[in-house]
């Protein structure tokens, strides 16, 4: 039987400490014993970003904010289907997990990340969203586990109204602003039809073509002017 290994720790700004685990060859987050994230489930983030990001492929200067950098999935997806011209901010809170993707001993998102259409910023994502007003056809917030399955308590205010409204002024007309979810979030969705968006409800496998866990995809749109 192979061995976890324990690769390191970091600690996000509110205290949380998340751990890195390697284990045959797959790598995992956890937050006090509940994993985050892991190389072997990654279906549903490449989802999210082929659903959000193939309406812009012909986008001239499409511009795009992914929050949380997790293992690099999303972002990997995005550059697959984004323009050469289009330019993707990817807010990341904790610099641990930029410092493991960056390692050249493990396969992460070393090469994504070296993308010259990748802004790269060590920030909290509400940071961003404050100072980027109109300037994003699209943003996508895999930030924690969803808003019901919050492992991080900073995360809490940008699933309440304030927070998607800011999200939404960052936006350009006819946006999306996605979440992804491990568990279905029909409070949520509420919430965001309540703001006036447009919301698709999308439950993916964690794995491409098998059975087993299923995570959610919330894509909705705000009215284009």
């Amino acid at each position: 039987m192979k061995r976890v290994e324990r690769l390191g720790e970091a600690a996000a700004p509110d205290g949380t400490v998340l751990t890195l685990y390697r284990h045959d060859g797959a790598y995992a987050i956890r937050v006090n014993n509940v994993e985050l994230m892991n190389t072997r489930r990654f279906h549903s983030e490449e989802q999210l970003a082929e659903r959000v990001c193939l309406p812009l492929r012909d986008t001239a200067g499409a511009s795009v904010l992914i929050g949380g950098l997790g293992f690099g999935f999303t972002l990997k997806a995005a550059l697959r289907v984004l323009p050469a011209d289009a330019s993707v901010v990817v807010a990341e809170i904790v610099e641990g997990i930029i410092d493991w993707n960056r390692n050249p001993e493990y396969p992460l998102a070393a090469g994504a990340l070296a993308d010259p259409r990748v802004d790269l910023r060590l920030d909290d994502v509400a940071n961003v969203l404050r100072d980027g007003r109109g300037q994003y056809d699209a943003i996508m917030l895999d930030v924690d586990n969803g808003a019901g399955a919050l492992t991080t308590g900073g995360n809490a205010a940008l699933y309440r109204a304030d927070g998607v409204r800011t999200a939404m002024a960052a936006l350009r007309p006819g946006g999306r602003l996605a979440y992804w979810s491990a568990e279905e979030e029909p409070q949520f969705a509420a919430l965001l039809r309540k703001l006036g968006l447009t919301v698709d409800e999308l439950r993916v496998p964690a794995h491409a073509g098998k059975s087993g866990p299923r995570h959610t995809l919330l894509i909705a749109r705000v009215a284009a002017k």
